[in-house]
């Protein structure tokens, strides 16, 4: 998994471009291997090669820790939000060869990318079955978005849209869910055709929801805000899982996917980033809208089996008692802030809440 979060003055809660400081921060002092993001303001995590959600959620509440005492130690706070809630929504592009070449390719457009995701990967036999499998996942790509929906404000006023970064990231050319594809090959002359164009840069900017890993044997699915907490986290990371194992099955069974039209999933996305877990959108199976909520049962009862196989059921169900508890990110940061309480909504978003909120959570598993 890989987990970006953003960092902010501990007081204003204003985007603060201190990366350079936390990730030295991190490896000198705290022995973790931090990564710099697109612009100075941002910071990214990655677990290990985990076995099983319990093991992904161990390592997301050690790793948020560090990175919350990182943060502090260079003056600053890391907080997982999906988009800056306050301050001004631009940062620095970092001073790298990539960075600054997309800068330079793309303008305005890399400076307002201060928006922070969460990449689930899963290993697949092989680059021809990743293709059919992203075929399989598509259609649950905004169930998927709504499960972490976590950016309500931008400038400290309300979007109206529980993920305003699905928004500033659909700028991108290439975006969004992807299309059907045949084969492995019909995808490389796309993404030839994409970088001919130069609408991307290289396969690295294919940022299409889910996609063939880059440098990885994985499926990554990439249509997440960066949870508020642990548990959401997890529970994103049992759904992947278990949609890419079943979808791998049914591959080699020789099942096709069902070939949901591009157009169709985007609004159906569209509607999931504007209402998060509360709301309806599009169902892309029965053409109707109807509550997102229903549309995640729909999805838990069809991978029941393989989370009762892989172990990962109890993860699943105690991320959906947070979620119909508490609401989703979106929900929680707005009755954080209904009063403009600037600190309240911080501390709901510290990235080490849940590690605080739970102190033997890590022990327990």
């Amino acid at each position: 998994m890989e987990e970006e979060f953003l960092l902010v003055d501990p007081e204003t809660g204003a985007p603060v471009n201190l990366a350079d400081e936390v990730v030295a921060v991190a490896r000198e002092q705290l022995g973790l291997d931090l990564e710099r993001e697109l612009t100075g303001a941002q910071v990214e995590i990655n677990t290990t090669v985990c076995r099983d959600v319990e093991q992904a959620r161990r390592e997301l509440l050690e790793t948020r820790r560090l990175v919350a005492e990182a943060a502090r130690t260079a003056g600053c706070r890391a907080i997982a939000v999906g988009a800056p809630p306050l301050g001004e929504a631009t940062g620095e592009v970092t001073d790298s060869l990539r960075y600054r070449r997309i800068a330079r390719e793309f303008g305005a457009l890399a400076e307002q990318q201060l928006i922070c995701g969460c990449h689930v990967h899963v290993a697949v036999p092989d680059r021809e079955t990743a293709v059919q499998v992203c075929n399989h996942v598509r259609p649950w790509l905004p169930v998927l978005a709504a499960v972490t929906a976590n950016s309500p404000f931008s400038g400290g006023e309300d979007t109206g849209f529980a993920s305003w970064r699905s928004t500033v990231w659909s700028r991108w050319p290439v975006s969004g869910p992807p299309p059907v594809f045949e084969s492995w090959q019909q995808y490389e002359e796309l993404c030839d055709t994409m970088i001919t164009a130069g609408t991307a840069l290289d396969r690295a900017m294919i940022y299409w929801d889910v996609r063939p890993a880059t440098d990885l044997p994985t499926v990554e699915v990439r249509v997440s805000d960066v949870a508020a907490t642990v548990d959401e986290a997890v529970l994103l990371a049992a759904l992947v899982r278990a949609l890419v194992a079943q979808a791998v099955v049914d591959v080699g069974r020789g099942v096709e996917a069902e070939p949901i039209p591009q157009e169709t999933l985007r609004q159906a996305c569209w509607g999931a980033s504007n209402e998060g877990l509360r709301g309806s959108t599009l169902d892309v199976w029965s053409g109707e809208q109807r509550p997102v909520r229903q549309q995640l049962d729909d999805l838990v009862r069809r991978l029941t089996p393989v989370f009762e196989a892989n172990g990962d059921l109890p993860a699943v169900q105690r991320g959906l008692r947070l979620l119909d508890g508490r609401g989703g990110g979106a929900d929680r940061q707005r009755e954080a802030f209904r009063g403009g309480e600037v600190e309240s909504l911080l501390t709901l978003l510290d990235v080490d809440n849940a590690d605080r909120a739970e102190p033997r959570a890590t022990a327990a598993g």
